[in-house]
């Protein structure tokens, strides 16, 4: 996976990717990136690229003309046009479903990352084939969002993750949250690692993980349930957890 991004802040980007687990995919050639200035296709001496906006109102907004420039170098540089989103509060919420999806349907992906008041609507309807936010908030440019995205969806890349395992058996899992997780020492302030996963019976083991799973989003992510394949039993534990949850809510009250 070929990762581009447009934005007036390349050194965030390059520097928030290029360490840990993901600064090792890109060194081992599993995933690449290339964050291109906008700034750099501005047509003034003062490489300025934002102005204030027709009909009034406070702030400032990004030109249309060095965004779509910086996206024509892109798109040269590729040779063909290419998927390009735009990460926006206002757009569809990111899951990691959709990351997969993109990751099978793709080779290079373009994320345009917004500043000020937001870019010329002229150019997003030019360019942006998707908008995407990573939640119900606002923050003070799409840099951080983009990075959120190409970790997400690099997880799933092939040979990123040293433990191929870990990208398949996470959060979000059939809809459930992850169980909870537990390392030496056994014991630590006076609490004790669950007897089960001690036990070797990896049965054992498994169910519980599972039962960890449901009662977790139950508690946590109940939005998450109704999507969820759960059994007989497993519903009626993620039944008896809400209630108990409702009941602690209504006593708190």
């Amino acid at each position: 996976m070929h990762f581009h991004v447009l934005t007036l802040f390349p050194e965030m980007i390059e520097q928030g990717m290029n360490t840990s687990i993901m600064g090792r995919a890109i060194e081992r050639g599993y995933i690449s990136l290339k964050a291109t200035d906008i700034r750099d296709y501005a047509a003034n001496k003062h490489n300025k690229v934002d102005d204030t906006p027709y009909g009034g109102g406070a702030g400032m907004v990004m030109q249309a003309a060095p965004v779509y420039g910086a996206y024509e170098a892109v798109k040269e540089q590729i040779g063909y046009r290419p998927r390009v989103i735009y990460l926006t509060p206002q757009g569809s919420t990111f899951f990691t479903a959709y990351g997969g999806r993109i990751l099978q349907k793709e080779q290079d992906l373009v994320f345009l990352c917004g500043h000020y008041e937001g870019i010329d609507e002229r150019v997003l309807e030019e360019i942006v084939t998707d908008y995407v936010s990573i939640g119900d908030y606002v923050l003070t440019g799409g840099e951080l969002p983009a990075m959120v995205m190409m970790d997400a969806i690099s997880r799933l890349v092939p040979g990123v993750l040293h433990n191929e395992a870990s990208a398949e058996f996470e959060s979000f899992q059939g809809n459930l949250l992850e169980h909870p997780h537990y390392s030496r020492p056994e014991v630590w302030h006076e609490k004790r690692v669950p007897e089960v996963l001690l036990s070797g019976h990896h049965a054992n083991i498994e169910k519980w993980r599972r039962e960890q799973s449901v009662i977790r989003t139950a508690e946590r992510r109940p939005d998450l349930l109704e999507k969820a394949d759960l059994s007989a039993k497993e519903k009626a534990l993620a039944d008896r957890c809400l209630a108990e949850k409702k009941l602690a809510f209504t006593q708190e009250v």
